[in-house]
């Protein structure tokens, strides 16, 4: 296959684009600012890894500019956020538990993720942005977890603690540094259907698929939050590192 990125001097400061649902538009509120606060935390540690950082919102973005933008970066990370269009995978668009969706932002996401994979520009998928790779690569969702999932009830810090297995010998677990891990989660739904070249390589101890990573492309993929104020540990640092230097050696 073609390298169909640009070709960018290898002595600038590397670009991470950081690929939002949204800015504004929600219902709620306190899920809005709880959301602003994971991003700020996403480009603080990007910014210390030694990237410039790229932020766009996918609803309030033209296509054309997305692709644009994407042309210009050196690694994508999608970010959490709202239930994942069901039309998009072959969902329940009446399931009782959906919640609120951007369709022209999840379409433009799929975008970006399919372009990212195809060009091997190096992807990191957190939370909902491991939901919508699996979706854009042909997997499904599981629209809800039984007994309330992995979120608490309160909008305003619904992160639960649980624990996570990861794959002996996975890409990941060689970017962690670890096979076991304390993480905090906010979901409801999970990748079901697992998407051709994707493999999981993490669980929950209640078997939720908890990290996917590509066969082939610099793809890794977390269901948990690593960039909440609570986390413990360097996930995200780490995984920030892994995709950089998946970027330097192509």
């Amino acid at each position: 296959m073609s390298d169909l990125s640009p070709r960018r001097d290898p002595a600038s400061t590397p670009v991470l684009l950081v690929v939002d649902v949204a800015d504004g538009g929600r219902d709620d509120p306190a899920f809005e600012a709880e959301l602003q606060r994971l991003t700020a935390s996403v480009v603080a540690a990007a910014t210390d890894v030694g990237f410039t950082v790229d932020r766009v919102p996918a609803a309030q973005t033209p296509p054309a500019e997305l692709d644009e933008r994407l042309s210009a970066a050196d690694a994508v990370i999608v970010t959490g956020g709202e239930d994942v269009d069901p039309s998009l995978y072959g969902g329940d668009p009446g399931e009782p538990h959906l919640g609120q969706t951007f369709p022209a932002a999840d379409r433009a996401q799929v975008a970006i993720v399919r372009r990212a994979v195809e060009e091997r520009t190096p992807l990191v998928g957190i939370c909902r942005g491991m939901q919508l790779v699996n979706v854009a690569l042909g997997g499904d969702l599981v629209q809800h977890l039984h007994d309330g999932g992995h979120v608490g009830g309160d909008t305003a810090d619904s992160m639960v603690d649980h624990r996570v297995l990861v794959e002996p010998g996975s890409e990941l677990a060689k970017a962690l540094g670890a096979t076991e891990l304390d993480v905090r989660s906010s979901h409801h739904q999970a990748v079901g259907r697992v998407a051709a070249g994707l493999r999981v390589v993490a669980r929950a101890d209640d078997g939720t698929i908890e990290a996917v990573e590509h066969e082939e492309a610099p793809v890794w993929c977390v269901q948990w939050h690593p960039e909440d104020a609570g986390s413990r540990g360097t996930v995200l640092t780490d995984l920030l590192e892994a995709a950089l230097a998946a970027r330097r050696a192509s």
